[in-house]
């Protein structure tokens, strides 16, 4: 919720419209009634987007086309490691073990063959950062199973939806240098990037849905809503607290100041349920 807050308030206060779109390829994951919960979540909230709900599960024939095109471009290959493979790589970036061919018989995935540059990229939220993209590895983009990989997809998406600006949660930050490469060889345009702070537990690690998070309430929409602005850094007045969503998002949109969240890759939440 912080994230989905975080981008609709930047749109809507530089007069943009807001898309929602359903990350559904891995269809082994995705649970029944999902999607139309999170929907339910955006309209308690006060969060209303524009345009048609795009589902990736019904595009993959535009990612099969973008996937066709780097295969003529000569810059993806075949991999025939495993997940255990790969989780046993301790460089933490895929070392190009199958760059001249696979390695082992059976499936295989298709890899995009990143080149040995640095990668600049400008967010402006989180100021200059710079990827060594042969540190980071070549990137899958199709699976073995046959699946699109959500780095291919979200690429292609946000070029037909003509999407200028991607406003995400940090913990993506390291998937631009990936998708402005992709961009590049399939000459597409580059968005603006902005990556609101990841909400972490007091040890740093990432917020999980079965520890300290909480369920979002339509009987306490205004304090979760405030308390989502709060991680946001936006200091809502607490008297906002009892006002309804719509109210509140309306209030935020018009004093929002993403200046404060420069350089802030995350916010923790103390023991006691405050913000830190």
């Amino acid at each position: 919720m912080v994230a989905a807050l975080g981008s609709y308030l930047d749109a809507r206060h530089r007069g943009g419209r807001w898309l929602v779109r359903m990350e559904d390829l891995d269809r082994q994951r995705v649970v029944s009634g999902s999607a139309e919960s999170i929907l339910r979540t955006l309209e308690l909230f006060g969060l209303p987007w524009d345009g048609v709900i795009e589902y990736q599960s019904e595009r993959t024939a535009h990612y099969a086309q973008a996937l066709e095109t780097l295969k003529g471009l000569g810059v993806t290959f075949e991999c025939s490691c495993s997940r255990r493979d790969r989780d046993s790589d301790t460089d933490g970036g895929y070392p190009g073990t199958c760059r001249n061919g696979p390695t082992r018989t059976g499936a295989t995935a298709i890899r995009f063959r990143v080149e040995d540059r640095l990668q600049p990229v400008e967010d402006r939220f989180q100021g200059f950062c710079q990827f060594d993209l042969r540190e980071r590895g070549d990137v899958i983009v199709r699976r073995r199973d046959g699946a699109f990989a959500y780095q291919l997809a979200v690429v292609v998406d946000d070029a037909l939806q003509g999407v200028t600006d991607v406003v995400r949660g940090a913990d993506l930050l390291d998937s631009t240098p990936w998708q402005i490469a992709l961009q590049q060889a399939l000459k597409l345009p580059t968005p603006r990037y902005a990556h609101v702070p990841l909400v972490t537990e007091p040890d740093g690690k990432k917020l999980a849905k079965s520890r300290r998070s909480v369920v979002l309430e339509a009987g306490k929409a205004g304090s979760q809503a405030c308390e989502a602005l709060r991680l946001l850094r936006q200091d809502p007045p607490a008297e906002l607290e009892t006002e309804a969503p719509a109210s509140i998002v309306r209030w935020a949109c018009a004093h929002w100041r993403p200046e404060r969240l420069h350089a802030v890759r995350e916010v923790r939440v103390g023991a006691n349920g405050t913000t830190v």
